[in-house]
């Protein structure tokens, strides 16, 4: 181990985990319990009254858990994590940690399809707004900014356009209003962007995707930067104030630096209950060990493909970061010099229609509603993963309907490239 620390790829394989005290086993165990026995009556009411860390019951935590939730957060230099059921339980119990009703959050328009249904419809429910910004704009976030305003959110990468977002100068704007920003860096993974570097407060994934790699496991993360003060401005109750249920603990005191991350889970995992099951936990972890590896695949991937794309009659356009010509690509080379990541978008000339013969053509190629797999993947926003969306919101989000969006794997490159070409011809 170098003097500075261990590198990114060490902390992929190392970082959470140790041999099986009980067992000696090197790979993590499940731990597939619903619950864990006290040692006697005192350890048991100090767990429950957050006195002692430790293992209560597998809705609140499990040890392989734990270790998924140590090494993510090594890798994106947070302070503490908390892995849930999905991408969206993640961000549900982060704005559940912030929010009340009749607060609100300023969200770039630019975002994941699934995210902006969540976000404009379920979340009224708990009588939480979102006002939309454009993340090319940075000062649209600061025109939409009030008293009643609890965060700033926004994709490092953002689904499904591809583009990168300027972390650094929304950061700034946050902070100078006393607001904590929010980053899902699903698309880049912290092998590509590192969002806490650059000014995030909390980190959102979704872990079905890249992280855990192999399109076999649903789960999500949120990471706690450690950065962000809850008690100064009075504005975060749930962490500023005495927790009647914990006894009168106020979790920013008790817990410091990863408040954020305790209370989403004794406030918000605890109730709510979208755990992770252990058996998910230990496969996206194992995808975690690979992760440098298969993310400069993808990466070098898609810029071979994107490249080729460029040349081809029956495509009107490519939106890919990696390419000297794309209006993103200065923003890539500052944020994710190691590559522009494994998604992006095209236009076929014959719109809609050819979209979806398109997608209905390939052959290797899985038309399927996600991202992030070891396979090429492929969709057509706007008749799937944005269709709930009106043609101007589809169209503000980069799903426009001539759309088609890739996800590169890490297949031979010339394979992939066959594959698009076929299609093509039939499209």
């Amino acid at each position: 181990m170098t003097k500075s620390g261990p590198g990114f790829s060490t902390l992929a394989v190392h970082a959470g985990a140790q041999p099986d005290p009980a067992t000696g086993a090197r790979a993590t165990p499940i731990y597939q319990t619903t619950s864990f026995v006290f040692e006697d009556a005192d350890h048991a009411a100090a767990l429950f009254g957050l006195e002692q860390f430790g293992n209560i019951y597998t809705r609140i935590m499990n040890p392989t858990q734990a270790v998924l939730e140590e090494r993510i957060a090594a890798l994106e230099g947070g302070a503490a994590a908390l892995a849930v059921a999905s991408g969206h339980a993640a961000q549900l119990l982060a704005f559940h940690t912030m929010m009340g009703p009749g607060d609100n959050f300023v969200a770039a328009r630019q975002l994941y399809g699934g995210s902006v249904n969540q976000f404009g419809q379920a979340f009224r429910s708990f009588d939480w707004q979102v006002r939309w910004a454009d993340s090319s704009d940075p000062a649209s976030f600061e025109a939409r900014i009030d008293e009643r305003t609890k965060a700033i959110f926004i994709e490092s990468l953002a689904n499904p356009g591809g583009t990168f977002v300027d972390i650094a100068a929304i950061a700034e704007i946050a902070h100078r209003y006393g607001l904590p920003l929010v980053v899902d860096n699903t698309m880049a993974t912290p092998y590509l962007v590192r969002p806490l570097e650059h000014g995030a407060d909390i980190v959102v994934h979704s872990l079905t995707k890249f992280i855990g790699g192999h399109g076999n496991s649903m789960g999500g993360i949120l990471v706690d930067g450690g950065t962000f003060d809850w008690s100064k401005s009075g504005k975060y109750p749930l962490l500023s104030e005495p927790r009647p249920e914990y006894g009168g603990i106020v979790l920013h005191q008790a817990f410091g630096n990863f408040a954020f991350a305790v209370a989403a889970r004794v406030l918000g995992l605890r109730d709510f209950g979208p755990a992770i099951s252990p058996f998910n936990a230990f496969l996206i972890q194992t995808g975690v060990e690979t992760l440098p590896l298969r993310m400069q695949r993808h990466c070098d991937n898609a810029l071979a493909v994107a490249t080729w794309l460029k040349d081809q009659e029956k495509v009107s356009w490519v939106r890919y970061a990696g390419l000297e010509d794309d209006p993103n690509n200065a923003l890539q080379k500052r944020y994710s010099p190691k590559g522009a990541g494994a998604v992006f978008t095209f236009g076929l000339a014959g719109g809609y229609e050819a979209g979806k013969r398109f997608v209905e053509a390939l052959e290797m190629f899985s038309h399927l509603a996600n991202i992030g797999d070891t396979r090429s993947l492929v969709i057509h926003p706007a008749s799937t993963t944005h269709r709930q969306l009106t043609p101007e919101q589809q169209v503000a989000a980069g799903a426009g309907p001539d759309v088609i969006r890739l996800s590169i794997g890490i297949e031979d490159v010339a394979d992939i490239i066959a594959d698009l070409e076929q299609a093509l011809a039939k499209a």
